[in-house]
């Protein structure tokens, strides 16, 4: 079963599967901070509150809200 980015915890490992109901736009946005289809990540941290979350991908560290995390589908590895 697939999950969304935002149901990961700190040490959680995944790789992005693709994006749920993203814009044109947002979804150009995230294939443009690396998150593309197949790319390996792994959540460094979530905030107290949850929001955002801080992942590594490609090794970069970028951090998503809460409602970015929702699109993006992922698998854990």
């Amino acid at each position: 079963m697939n999950a969304t980015l935002k149901d990961f915890k700190a040490g959680d490992q995944g790789r992005v599967l693709g994006f749920r109901a993203a814009g044109g736009a947002y979804r150009h946005k995230l294939l443009a901070m690396g998150l593309t289809p197949g790319v390996a990540l792994e959540v460094i941290r979530v905030a107290p509150l949850g929001d955002p979350v801080e992942i590594r991908v490609r090794g970069t560290a970028v951090s998503l809200r809460r409602d970015e995390a929702a699109v993006l589908e992922v698998e854990r590895i």
